[in-house]
């Protein structure tokens, strides 16, 4: 049996003994991975230096260097995650009852585990964390399948989560790491339908591609991040620019950061002037709609074509629109249903974009860097899901299960 094959069926054995694990134990648990975390800091950081040092000799981008670096503050960050996800309710058992029948037939749903998540993902170390705490809490085995960027910081992460798991008598195999990023490894991950359950790849666009194509398993995916800011006629200018700010320059390399700026006309030439300087400031790179050059130094035109593009860097696209419907109909063909922002004051018109806008998050006078598990509270996330299956946005614990029906009866029969 393979390496593959045998790591698949230890996690959908393992899946089966977290069944009869009580919430008060799984949230004890995860109070000790927390401290655990802490406690391995210099572990964690040791290993990611080696990881960072492979990846400036590989030439990686400065996004990706940025996703993959684990500092003390980011490594405190992911123990306080796990110890959100203690804190939050547990939606293993929840029901709902949903009727009586005529017959006396009693029917409800019940909350269950998805059972065996595989995660792929790349240069994201806080995913191992994130994602196999998730998945612990919901009552799903998970076997993470990191990118060769991060492998040594992620197996250092999963090694310290499978030691707690190991010291309550639960199998490591709840939270297994994919030892070697070899392609070939992951093609036969993919086919391993038997074991595993649903694949959730969280990378660039090339990865949630290949993944959709070579799949046996269902797969929800998690494109990329296109999120645009729109200021509306009504705006509050001083708000607008507080959140372009933001969502463009205060983490660049994220999927949540703001990548297009949407304008109307008549507010253009005061925003835009505003917006202009600000950015300068931020050595923010241009590329913008030949009706709004005028206002940016050394700006590119960017034909029709060429919007939509996910930067990942102190870069935005600008366009000035006509009204509502014109910037609705430049999000709908250029965003990737991530998350969209308006900034108005007009509550009819916030409504409208909410209700109109086909996108993940939706946000009124918010920024789009609070598209995100935690600040959503939903503890952590294990990705944004950007396709309409059961899930569709921030995927926290409730979107790591699914329902069951239940029917109760007293010896009914059909006729």
């Amino acid at each position: 049996m393979s390496i593959i094959e045998t790591l698949s069926r230890d996690a959908a054995q393992a899946a089966k003994t977290l069944a009869q694990v009580d919430t008060q134990t799984k949230n004890t648990i995860l109070l000790d991975m927390a401290r655990s975390l802490r406690a391995a800091s210099f572990e964690i950081r040791s290993a990611n230096l080696i990881d960072l040092a492979s990846a400036e000799q590989a030439g990686l981008s400065a996004a990706m260097i940025d996703r993959l670096t684990l500092d003390g503050d980011r490594i405190e960050a992911m123990a306080q995650g796990i110890e959100n996800i203690a804190s939050l309710p547990d939606p293993i058992g929840e029901q709902r009852d949903l009727s009586t029948r005529p017959n006396g037939l009693n029917i409800s749903k019940m909350r269950v585990p998805l059972g065996v998540v595989c995660m792929i993902y790349e240069a994201r170390p806080n995913v191992t964390a994130d994602a196999g705490a998730l998945c612990f809490k919901s009552g799903n085995a998970v076997i993470l399948r990191g990118g060769k960027e991060a492998l040594n910081t992620s197996k250092v992460i999963a090694s310290v989560l499978q030691k707690v798991l190991k010291q309550y008598g639960l199998p490591a195999a709840l939270i297994a790491v994919v030892p070697d990023p070899d392609r070939a490894l992951l093609m036969e991950l993919m086919q391993q339908r038997d074991h595993i359950d649903v694949i959730i790849p969280r990378g660039g666009e090339g990865l949630i591609n290949f993944v959709t194509e070579h799949s046996k398993i269902p797969v929800i995916q998690h494109f990329k991040g296109v999120c645009h800011l729109y200021v509306d006629k009504d705006a509050d200018l001083d708000k607008a620019l507080a959140l372009l700010l933001n969502g463009k320059t205060q983490r660049t390399g994220v999927c949540n950061a703001l990548e297009g700026l949407l304008v109307h006309s008549q507010i253009a030439p005061q925003f835009l002037a505003m917006a202009a300087t600000a950015l300068a400031k931020h050595q923010v790179k241009i590329n913008c709609c030949t009706n709004t050059q005028q206002y940016f130094n050394e700006a590119k035109v960017l034909e029709e074509a060429d919007f939509g593009q996910e930067y990942l860097a102190l870069e935005l696209a600008v366009r000035q629109v006509e009204d509502f419907d014109q910037a609705a109909a430049h999000i709908h063909r250029f965003g990737s249903r991530h998350t969209e922002v308006i900034c108005t004051e007009n509550e009819l018109t916030a409504k409208r974009f909410q209700r109109t806008v086909d996108a993940s998050v939706v946000m009124v006078n918010a920024s789009s860097r609070f598209s995100d598990g935690g600040e959503l509270g939903l503890g952590a996330e294990i990705g944004i899901a950007t396709t309409k299956l059961h899930a569709y946005g921030p995927m926290g614990l409730e979107s790591l299960t699914t329902e069951k029906y239940l029917v109760n009866g007293d010896g009914q029969i059909r006729a």
